[in-house]
């Protein structure tokens, strides 16, 4: 099956751009007014993040948020063939950052929200960053899928790891050095287990794997903030959250990465991935009091 859809995904992928965000245009209109695609979440959503808003603000965020997401699909499908010197001109960031951490002997945890548009990052980072770039990734049910996929986010050296072989097998992949891509912002397995802080607000549980990780191995912390310049055009901003993560406290380098991925949001409502049931755990005192982080008093 493999060798039947490839090609025409490939040859898709060589359609101008031009016609790909024509196409785009179409799908938007079929998604978000016909098909209503996970329109009760985003809208839900919404109203939690931004209840200061009018209802009117919210749909353009919502419908600017189709857009983005629905350019990041046609786009990925572009990336199949698009060549190193057009994503080049495409994306652009500050990765004097993180390189000049490389000669510290020390790894980097790279911390990111759902923003749009990751696969040019994933498929950007391996040609500047010094470090060798790690992803982790969701295997899709779909074997055909899931190898086109994996062979376009790999093609220029990123070493991807499975999330189910990442705790117990992250050293068999990763020998020395590296920076580890994370979206850290995502939904806990278990509300019990995870740190409570807040976020637009609210109380709010998010996976304490990435803390506990990158205290571990004393890695440098970088927050990664890319977004969209104009259609089709991206940037990426890194920012060093910490040299130092063994000093913070438990839950607090979580509740710092949970306000910077919110100022994120902030500045840019529609670049984040308001599709996902982000809030489907609601606080209550008498289960998740002893989770909540509190803020330092340093």
């Amino acid at each position: 099956m493999y060798y039947i859809i490839f090609p025409l995904f490939y040859l898709l992928s060589l359609l101008p751009w031009w016609l790909m965000y024509l196409i785009a245009d179409g799908l938007y209109v079929i998604v978000y007014y016909f098909l209503g695609y996970r329109k009760k979440v985003v809208f839900h959503n919404l109203q939690i993040a931004f209840p200061e808003k009018s209802d009117k603000e919210r749909e353009r965020i919502a419908k600017d948020f189709y857009h983005n997401f629905i350019d990041t699909i046609v786009e990925t499908i572009k990336m199949i063939s698009i060549s190193n010197r057009t994503l080049n001109k495409r994306m652009g960031a500050n990765i004097e950052v993180l390189n000049a951490l490389y000669d510290t002997g020390k790894n980097v945890q790279l911390m990111a929200g759902h923003f749009f548009n990751w696969e040019y990052l994933n498929r950007w980072l391996p040609l500047h960053s010094k470090f060798p770039f790690v992803g982790v990734y969701q295997p899709m049910s779909n074997k055909t899928m899931d190898r086109i996929l994996y062979n376009m986010r790999a093609i220029n050296g990123t070493i991807l790891i499975p999330t189910k072989h990442f705790k117990n097998q992250f050293h068999h992949y990763v020998k020395d050095r590296y920076a580890l891509g994370l979206a850290a912002d995502q939904n806990p397995p278990s509300d019990l287990k995870a740190h409570w802080v807040p976020f637009f607000n609210r109380l709010t549980p998010f996976i304490p794997g990435p803390e506990k990780g990158a205290k571990m191995k004393d890695t440098h912390v970088v927050f990664c903030h890319f977004y969209k310049v104009k259609r089709g055009y991206y940037q990426i901003h890194f920012e060093l959250i910490t040299d130092a993560p063994r000093s913070f406290k438990d839950g607090e380098l979580t509740r710092l990465f949970a306000q910077k991925v919110e100022a994120a949001i902030r500045l840019k409502p529609a670049n984040y991935l308001w599709s996902h049931r982000r809030w489907k755990f609601t606080y209550d005192a008498a289960k998740h009091a002893h989770l909540v982080v509190e803020p330092s008093n340093g």
